[in-house]
């Protein structure tokens, strides 16, 4: 067991404040259970009294509070100048909150002090000290958010630690160091909490709980924050997923895991860490925001490999190419098939679906070939691994997949004339499955969705499994675009069945043609992996 490092996540609040997040109450209330799986310390709510959605979320939570181990925190701001802390309204709803924890920014860059609150520093100190005092006295917890605190220190060392030392003197447990700006880089947050704290001892505070925050402008907000820890910091503050104002602040989930992980600090249980990329998918959902596949530790391609070179490696010794376990994290390990990929890159993707194609070298190789050459026209199975095993498949028997025989398609647009602006798609398939031609029409928004509800309302009269599988993306790439419109279009599109999703890949000389490949391939591998018998 490491030195302990607590964590504090402020993903409903400042993880809130990013453009396209909406947060409801029952979206954080929803939110809530998975921060604290994370292993979050402390769980910033949002501020009461300023913001009315996070006053009602306060009052839910007086009546029912799920969270078991973590402590509910609520944000706020020291008292107006010229008035009184107990008089404030602001810091009075912060009381009416309920929360154990308050946590208060206060300017601490003298700039912003004259400039912003148009007071003086004087002034700026006494706010802080009211305010904390009163909180302490009314038996809550009381930490200070010191805003701007790396560029005011470099700006006036003096004034900004007193603000620190003012903070202690009045009884906060923590003060939080923030980089509101984003713009510091390591070795700068290294040399100031340094020099503060040696400005603690000298004040009679030798062992000041100081804490982090960071924001992620320059690219450094993990850096910067492991930074801080190792000069001296015992507390990080971020977003699960790095969500936030600008580019984000410090993703909680990288910064605890590298803690973990790679330092000798302890920040989490090996439990919380197994289950971070569950969290970072579950909040994902529920914030509508989709994670980049690129995220540290708990993105879908944190441990995806590509090159040849590297699968070769990987058969050997996946350490070699990987620099942890990605089950620590909760995650997995992937191989992805390309034009780069050589035999080790298909047989361990293989394996991913159980076939071992160890022992069957022509195969392997049949198979290689086979993606080499479908890469050069233009298809692609990095992110389409549904087709990439049905081509595997197909190879290994002879013959493809085939739960229907489709006889032919089509499909029209038009404009209702009463209304120009709206166009209608229809289409028509004829199949034959169950021992039946079918034929149905379908509609849609455009002729793509007109072919999904033609070929599903079809296909569910002999196979009902499919009832409950949905198309869920659709992506269009124009492949040598310079032909104009003779280039040729691949599309992908992914199923689910509510429970796991899957990509197919489809190439023609036009978007519909391409759709329809990677339609039917979708739904033919829905039913194959979900066991179902073919019946023509």
């Amino acid at each position: 067991m490491g030195e302990r490092v607590f964590v504090y996540d402020t993903t409903l609040r400042d993880g809130a404040q990013q453009e396209g997040i909406n947060l409801s109450v029952a979206d954080k209330l929803a939110l809530l259970p998975y921060i604290e799986q994370m292993g979050a310390d402390y769980i910033e709510g949002g501020w009461p009294g300023a913001i009315p959605r996070d006053t009602e979320f306060f009052e839910q939570l007086k009546a029912s509070n799920p969270l078991t181990t973590a402590k509910l925190t609520a944000f706020g701001s020291t008292r107006k100048t010229g008035t009184s802390a107990n008089s404030d309204a602001q810091v009075l709803a912060l009381l009416a909150s309920g929360a154990d924890v308050l946590c208060l920014v206060a300017k601490s860059d003298i700039r912003h002090v004259n400039n912003a609150l148009r007071t003086t520093g004087e002034e700026n100190l006494a706010m802080i000290r009211d305010t904390v005092e009163f909180l302490r006295s009314q038996g809550r917890e009381v930490m200070i958010d010191a805003e701007h605190f790396f560029d005011g220190y470099d700006y006036d060392p003096n004034y900004t630690a007193s603000v620190v030392i003012e903070a202690f003197a009045a009884g906060a447990s923590w003060v939080v160091l923030c980089d509101t700006n984003g713009g510091s880089l390591p070795d700068r947050i290294s040399r100031t909490v340094a020099d503060l704290r040696s400005r603690l001892t000298q004040a009679g505070f030798p062992d000041a709980h100081l804490g982090i925050h960071t924001h992620d402008d320059g690219g450094c907000a993990v850096a910067n924050s492991i930074a801080a820890v190792e000069a001296g910091c015992r507390q990080v503050q971020g977003t699960i997923n790095g969500y936030g104002e600008r580019t984000g602040n410090a993703n909680l989930l990288t910064v605890v895991a590298n803690l973990q992980l790679k330092t000798n600090f302890d920040a989490v249980s090996s439990q919380e860490l197994a289950g971070l990329s569950a969290v970072a998918h579950a909040v994902a959902e529920i914030t509508t925001i989709t994670p980049s596949p690129r995220q540290p530790y708990v993105g879908a391609s944190a441990f995806a490999h590509k090159a040849g070179l590297h699968a070769s490696a990987i058969r050997v010794d996946p350490g070699l190419y990987q620099h942890i376990d990605p089950d620590l994290v909760g995650n997995n390990m992937r191989m992805l098939v390309s034009d780069m990929a050589g035999r080790a890159s298909i047989e361990l993707k293989a394996k991913e679906f159980g076939v071992d194609l160890s022992e069957d070298r022509d195969i392997l190789a049949a198979i290689t070939n086979r993606v080499k050459e479908a890469e050069a026209e233009g298809y692609t199975y990095d992110a389409a691994d549904a087709s990439f095993e049905m081509m595997v498949r197909e190879i290994l028997t002879g013959a493809p997949l085939e739960y229907f025989e489709v006889e032919s398609w089509s499909t029209s647009t038009s404009t209702d004339r009463a209304n120009v602006e709206e166009t209608y798609a229809e289409a028509t398939v004829k199949i034959h499955a169950g021992g039946r031609r079918l034929m149905r029409v379908g509609e849609g928004v455009g002729p793509v969705d007109a072919l999904d509800d033609a070929l599903r309302t079809a296909l569910k009269n002999v196979y009902p499994e499919l009832e409950h599988i949905v198309l869920t993306d659709f992506k269009v790439r124009i492949l040598d675009s310079h032909k104009g419109t003779q280039a040729v279009t691949r599309v992908m599109i992914t199923l689910s069945d509510g429970e796991s999703t899957w990509t197919t890949v489809g190439l023609g000389d036009d978007v519909i043609e391409a759709s329809w490949e990677a339609l039917t391939d979708g739904y033919v591998y829905g039913l194959f992996r979900g066991g179902v018998h073919a019946r023509l």
